[in-house]
């Protein structure tokens, strides 16, 4: 324990294996006595969580890092550390390094539960901490976390990834696919379950193949039938599924396991079969819409969202069009889209015939007036239907008006009091938006 009350602020960026990691530090921190803050200025610890899978979280890390010099000048003894993927990289690191010299600690993804001895460590020293490691070893069970709900909760049911998809870092800087065993996310799930938590997201960096490191083999759609067993959890959702490992099993499970929540996010990334072998995807065009299509029969009030990538190394316009018909004949309820951007130590970084931006973004924008109309036409089939709704806030901007989400995971705004957050509520849809619903709440 610290002597007095010191207080921390973390910042993160990138997906939600960060926002868990986050979860933790939060948690080991305040077990150290260090209570929260939102204010930089009077914090005594600031960490940086980074993410270096899109180049514009990368740039806002510096951005932001660059603005922490004066602070540190007014208190020296602010302690700034840094964590995260982007930390996995040398390259990174050495320019943290020269440049912001001010900076107290670096570590990495793969040892937050090191965070008390580094902090310690720094209390004795004053040069720059380094501890990143190069691999996981075994994983760390038991690390507490402070979760920003109570009634839903991220749970990690494995690390790391084997794909190697040409154009992402992950496999770097996340290591290779280990799986938590089974009684150790069962254990966790049903403490959530008794501290009053109602809905678990379940993260992997592809969560179909869960089980294929462990001893006693389980699938994923096994250890889905297990979690829809314990009593309290009323919702499981999960991310992110790989096309080539969802298996009819999992779709079975999904459609049989009624706390298993109708929604699948579903990356395809593009639509040119020459394109997806590129990316090291293994899967085709038409296997990918085989696949979307045996979903929507098995479970047709299925959610669907996706990934799309457009400009990546090499693609023509024949390849991008191919990109717009999956996204047609899917008829996606969202999806997220990103401009490719060259990513260091990545296959694809080298690889001939780099799209000019120009071109990036004109393909984007088609994709998006493709992709828009279609959601409006999804979130329209919800008019007048009555939703099962786990309200979650209250709007930034209106005390009166709450926000949560479907089973489908569509965002909903209804009038209603702040003491129905975190119950599961009716709400009658009476209008739709390409990207919301709004709706009124149903007493009883």
């Amino acid at each position: 324990m610290i002597n007095g009350s010191k207080k921390y602020i973390i910042t993160t960026w990138g997906c939600q294996m960060n926002e868990h990691d986050s979860e933790k530090m939060s948690g080991i921190l305040e077990t150290l006595g260090y209570i929260s803050t939102d204010i930089k200025e009077e914090a005594d610890l600031i960490i940086f969580n980074t993410c270096l899978v899109r180049e514009n979280a990368e740039l806002k890390v510096y951005g932001n890092l660059g603005e922490l010099k004066a602070l540190k000048r007014h208190n020296p003894d602010l302690i700034i550390a840094i964590c995260g993927c982007m930390m996995q990289k040398k390259e990174i690191r050495d320019i943290i390094k020269e440049k912001y010299k001010f900076v107290d600690i670096i570590f990495g993804t793969h040892n937050i539960h090191k965070l008390p001895e580094l902090i310690a460590n720094h209390n004795q020293h004053t040069r720059m901490i380094i501890d990143v490691w190069e691999d996981a070893g075994n994983i760390v069970e038991g690390m507490p976390a402070k979760r920003k709900y109570g009634f839903k909760a991220f749970v990690n049911i494995m690390y790391g990834c084997n794909n190697f998809c040409s154009y992402c870092i992950v496999p770097y800087t996340r290591g290779r696919e280990k799986s938590r065993e089974p009684e150790d996310i069962l254990s966790e799930i049903r403490e959530l379950a008794n501290e009053g938590c109602k809905e678990i997201t379940l993260l992997g960096q592809n969560v179909n193949s869960y089980g294929k490191t462990l001893t006693s083999k389980m699938s994923f759609a096994q250890l889905l039938y297990l979690i829809n067993e314990i009593e309290g959890i009323e919702r499981i959702r999960f991310m992110t599924s790989h096309p080539k490992d969802l298996s009819d099993e999992l779709i079975y499970t999904i459609r049989d396991c009624h706390k298993v929540c109708e929604h699948i996010h579903l990356p395809f990334q593009a639509g040119s079969n020459r394109i997806l072998k590129h990316m090291n995807r293994k899967y085709t065009k038409e296997q990918y819409l085989d696949l979307v299509k045996k979903i929507k029969s098995e479970i047709p009030n299925i959610s669907l969202t996706t990934d799309i990538i457009v400009g990546f190394p090499g693609e023509t316009e024949e390849d991008f069009m191919d990109t717009i018909d999956v996204v047609k004949k899917s008829e996606f309820d969202s999806a997220f889209t990103f401009i490719y951007s060259i990513r260091e130590g990545t296959p694809a970084a080298n690889m001939e015939n780099q799209i000019p931006e120009d071109i990036k973004h004109r393909r984007l924008k088609t994709l998006l007036d493709t992709l828009n109309p279609i959601s409006h036409d999804k979130n329209l089939q919800y008019l007048n239907t009555i939703q099962e709704v786990l309200v979650e806030e209250t709007s930034k901007t209106d005390s009166t008006v709450l926000s949560g989400r479907t089973r489908t995971s569509k965002l909903v705004h209804f009038k209603g009091d702040k003491d129905l957050i975190g119950k599961i509520v009716k709400v009658k849809i009476d209008n739709t938006k390409t990207w919301t619903l709004e709706g009124m709440l149903i007493d009883g």
